[in-house]
């Protein structure tokens, strides 16, 4: 056994509150979908990027030279978070700007870092 994890010294099930967890437990398309955002999400590299566009809309050249990163490592990163819904782009002229996908990213971000500041 772990040291330092506490744990019960009798095995008493409590069949009641086994049976409603169990009737509450997230569908495995969920499960799938929550492991697959939080893989995404945990990449300090894609960290700073979503950052970078909580502050504002910016272009893969804006990015890379705010980030200290090669135009190329910034676009798979960014191919990546699009891929997981988390950023969005939009086209003007030549230039693709890209943004965090909606407010729920935002909500994200900030409730994660409240999470992390807390004692």
């Amino acid at each position: 056994m772990s040291k330092n994890i506490p744990l019960c010294e009798q095995d008493d099930v409590h069949s009641e509150v086994v049976e409603m967890v169990k009737g509450q437990m997230l569908p495995d398309s969920e499960v799938t979908g929550l492991s697959g955002l939080f893989k995404i999400l945990g990449d300090p590299t894609r960290i700073r990027i979503m950052w970078a566009l909580e502050q504002s809309e910016m272009c893969v050249c804006d990015l890379s030279s705010a980030l200290g990163m090669t135009k190329s490592a910034v676009s798979h990163q960014l191919n990546t978070l699009r891929q997981g819904k988390l950023v969005k782009y939009r086209r003007e002229g030549k230039n693709v700007y890209y943004s965090l996908d909606d407010g729920h990213v935002n909500s994200i971000i900030e409730i994660a870092r409240e999470h992390i500041r807390h004692d």
